[in-house]
């Protein structure tokens, strides 16, 4: 398949997404949902973890800190590398709901941080983790509905966060 005809079905995808009739309400839930994916919620997240004073619990704060030293430049070196531009800068008409924090979308760095800590939660607390999934996923489609990202930029980011957490947990 050639780029042009995926960055065709990317398009339309996300069109669709900001087309249907519930798409106002769902950007205004998808913006608290992508909150949960910023910054600040891992560190309160990673120091509650890491005084808990269980092993378990320890080593997945230190496994989430070695993946995030790894995430962070990939994550640049291919956001600034590709320079994808953002729906609303690639398709005439488009909304944001929100202001991005830059100028590119490939990779979604909220679903790839989501998608590390989601793989790593399944790692360290197993079954419980599996609870982790639904949250990522549920953070990169937040991230199409409002406006920031194009699908598969969804992907690149969950192939990213969850290939690092992978190459933690075996190396």
């Amino acid at each position: 398949m050639r780029l042009d005809t995926l960055t065709r079905w990317d398009h339309l995808l996300f069109q669709k997404s900001q087309s249907h009739s519930y798409w106002r309400q769902w950007a205004g839930v998808s913006r608290w949902v992508s909150r949960t994916g910023d910054g600040p919620p891992y560190a309160v997240l990673g120091l509650v973890l890491w005084f808990s004073h269980l092993p378990q619990l320890q080593g997945y704060v230190v496994d989430a800190l070695m993946a995030f030293v790894l995430e962070l430049p990939c994550y640049l070196a291919i956001k600034n590398t590709c320079k994808r531009r953002r729906p609303t800068a690639a398709i005439a008409g488009c909304q944001a709901y929100i202001q991005p924090s830059d100028q590119f979308s490939l990779p979604s760095g909220h679903t790839a941080a989501a998608f590390l800590m989601a793989v790593l939660a399944v790692a360290h607390l197993g079954i419980w983790g599996v609870l982790a999934l639904p949250w990522a996923l549920m953070v990169g489609l937040s991230r199409v509905l409002l406006g920031v990202h194009f699908p598969s930029d969804i992907l690149a980011g969950a192939a990213l966060g969850g290939g690092i957490a992978c190459f933690i947990l075996w190396s």
